[in-house]
């Protein structure tokens, strides 16, 4: 896009890195900041890590993977990451105070045509994009993860967003060889309105006993053909991300069928929060996931 050269994405976390590397990739010069100084070199070698796995699948070349890792710069000062962005990308907790708060802390710092999009899993972009200064120019970019890998990016207008900056969203996504699907602003949106009950279902099934954590994840994959299964699923997003979308929807939606089970709220105030914290419905402590329960 000649309109967009420059991106930032705010949060280096599994989903800010992964934003970046596939923005990068693109052919974009990349600011990634977070608030965490420890946390952008461990950013930094996993999108190295990242681009070299799809160096050795023959998904880039080492010239294209070296190319991209030299657009992205890191950056714990916000003004440094966004002044000269010409879209801003928000991939922090999935929070609604967490967001709203960094949009206020930017807002000083934006040109006044730079795009400020977010990358909420659930969280109504209407309600996020009045809490900025530029509700016409915000609008919902939602990378599935792992962002470099997943062909989708759902595009969620909010009741303000412009058709201009709707317009600008789908080429920039199209530009990463990505597909887009517009999703209106409902609680979860599309993916995760149909695919996180799923999940929640399947910690109901494992809590009442129907069957332990490797008999319902086989069930799924063999009898559903899904490449992973639920429980496993769960654990790759986060507990904690599936424990807030499930909120996001009950409180939303008004609808029982939306209560997020009892166990999936235990294990995420033990702080079993799956892959990340190495321990979730599996323990990924030694060399092949064993099933906890």
């Amino acid at each position: 896009m000649s309109t967009i050269t420059t991106v930032a994405v705010l949060g280096a976390g599994q989903m800010g890195a992964g934003i970046a590397h596939a923005v990068a990739l693109g052919g974009y010069s990349v600011r990634l900041y977070d608030v965490a100084p420890a946390r952008l070199p461990l950013a930094q070698g996993e999108i190295a890590a990242s681009l070299s796995r799809h160096v050795g699948r023959n998904l880039v070349t080492q010239a294209e993977a070296d190319a991209a890792l030299a657009r992205i710069a890191v950056t714990t000062v916000m003004a440094e990451a966004v002044s000269d962005a010409d879209l801003v990308i928000e991939a922090a907790l999935e929070d609604e105070a967490v967001k709203k708060a960094l949009y206020a802390e930017v807002a000083p710092h934006l040109g006044p045509q730079t795009l400020l999009a977010s990358n909420t899993s659930s969280i109504s972009i209407t309600r996020l994009a009045s809490a900025s200064d530029r509700p016409d120019r915000f609008i919902g970019l939602h990378f599935m993860k792992p962002a470099p890998v997943m062909r989708l990016v759902e595009i969620v207008r909010g009741i303000a967003t412009s058709a201009e900056t709707h317009a600008a969203a789908v080429d920039f996504a199209e530009s990463l060889g990505k597909t887009t699907t517009d999703a209106e602003d409902f609680p979860a949106f599309i993916v995760n309105r149909i695919l996180v009950p799923m999940m929640n279902e399947a910690i109901f099934a494992l809590y009442e006993g129907v069957g332990n954590v490797a008999s319902i994840d086989k069930a799924l994959r063999l009898g559903a053909n899904h490449p992973m299964g639920p429980l496993e699923l769960a654990d790759f997003m986060g507990l904690d991300v599936v424990l807030a979308i499930m909120n996001v929807l009950y409180d939303g939606l008004a609808d029982s069928k939306y209560r997020p089970c009892p166990l999936l709220v235990k294990y995420v105030e033990a702080g079993w929060l799956g892959r990340k914290s190495g321990r979730g419905f599996y323990d990924y402590s030694g060399e092949t996931p064993a099933p906890t329960r």
